[in-house]
């Protein structure tokens, strides 16, 4: 991209606040993050297509921007509670995509010593408490944690995510009405790709966003664009602060949308090739590289030095995972069942 003039930087439109707001080292951090989530994916599914990972696995392409955007306000003591689509929070909370790719492929070396696979993955160290692979699962759970942290008068978050699916649910319900009554520390995040496995959000739900259901709780909501790194920040950033400084809970909607079917057995026959195709012209990655490139944030070159360290990451941790043990057979209950 050819350099801007003294002129033409003093007359171009002005970075907008969410961008503004995000300091040079933390917006690459971010833009790596959401790299290493994408690239990680692509290297799983690749795996999962030469027969290397077994079962199934529901991937987040295309929503890379809603997991890193909430989840950069957390501190690394704050807890998160994942879903069955969770590998972009694990990441973004600062796990490793060795150790994540070698749970994948069944490996000693894995998170959970290859017993969780790719919905179970959980980083006690790093706050990651979980995924679930029960729809809305993850919610009650983060109630609890949430009642943990007021009990023992704790400054942490509890961050739980949830797909637009979840809220149809008795426990979303439920989670939301206990968390209000007694201003937990939890900031909800519906990850609103518009499709419940097969099912359009637009014929399961009779209200038009899932923010609308938080007035019954008397919960502060709001929602955003999904693929917007910067807006998804500013938003977890404010609901954040509330849960932090003891003003209760409040659910965030982020509205995307996933490229891929909703788990590698899903053929799409209920949605368009028209449809993929424009969602992914409003992919997160690309959209976020082009604004800081206008702004003169980053250069191209380092831009892809940042896409390139994140492929090279990745490839590291394929070789890792592809190397490393199998558990023992002899201990194949071991962390699975209690004494």
């Amino acid at each position: 991209m050819p350099q801007m003039s003294a002129i033409d930087r003093n007359t171009a439109a002005p970075e907008r606040p969410a961008l503004a707001a995000l300091e040079q080292e933390v917006l690459r951090g971010a833009l790596m993050k959401m790299h290493l989530i994408r690239k990680f994916e692509e290297a799983a599914e690749a795996s999962y297509v030469r027969g290397l990972i077994h079962g199934t696995m529901h991937l987040s392409i295309g929503q890379e921007a809603s997991a890193v955007g909430s989840i950069l306000p957390l501190r690394i003591d704050d807890y998160i509670l994942s879903t069955h689509r969770g590998h972009g929070h694990c990441i973004a909370k600062g796990a490793d995509p060795a150790r994540m790719l070698a749970e994948f492929f069944g490996k000693e070396t894995g998170y959970c010593h290859g017993r969780g696979g790719s919905m179970h993955i959980a980083d006690i160290e790093g706050g990651n408490l979980g995924a679930n692979g029960i729809v809305a699962g993850g919610l009650p759970i983060a109630v609890g944690v949430g009642m943990s942290i007021k009990a023992q008068k704790q400054d942490r978050v509890c961050m739980v995510f949830f797909g637009d699916g979840a809220t149809n649910e008795g426990a979303f319900h439920e989670s939301l009405n206990m968390a209000s009554i007694w201003k937990l520390p939890i900031v909800f995040v519906c990850e609103n790709n518009k499709y419940a496995m097969s099912m359009d959000i637009a014929l399961s739900m009779a209200v038009r966003n899932v923010t609308d259901r938080a007035s019954a709780y008397a919960m502060p909501a709001v929602a955003v664009d999904g693929n917007d790194l910067p807006e998804v920040a500013a938003a977890a950033r404010a609901a954040v602060a509330r849960a932090r400084s003891g003003g209760g809970p409040a659910l965030v909607e982020c509205k995307t949308y996933r490229i891929r079917g909703h788990s590698k057995s899903d053929r799409n026959l209920y949605r368009t090739k028209e449809e993929i195709e424009t969602w992914r012209e409003a992919d997160p990655i690309s959209r976020l590289e082009t604004e800081v490139l206008t702004h003169q944030r980053f250069t191209r070159p380092e831009l892809a030095a940042i896409e390139k360290a994140a492929q090279q990451r990745i490839d590291e941790a394929l070789e890792f995972a592809k190397a490393s043990p199998d558990p023992d057979s002899a201990e194949l209950t071991r962390d699975v069942y209690a004494d």
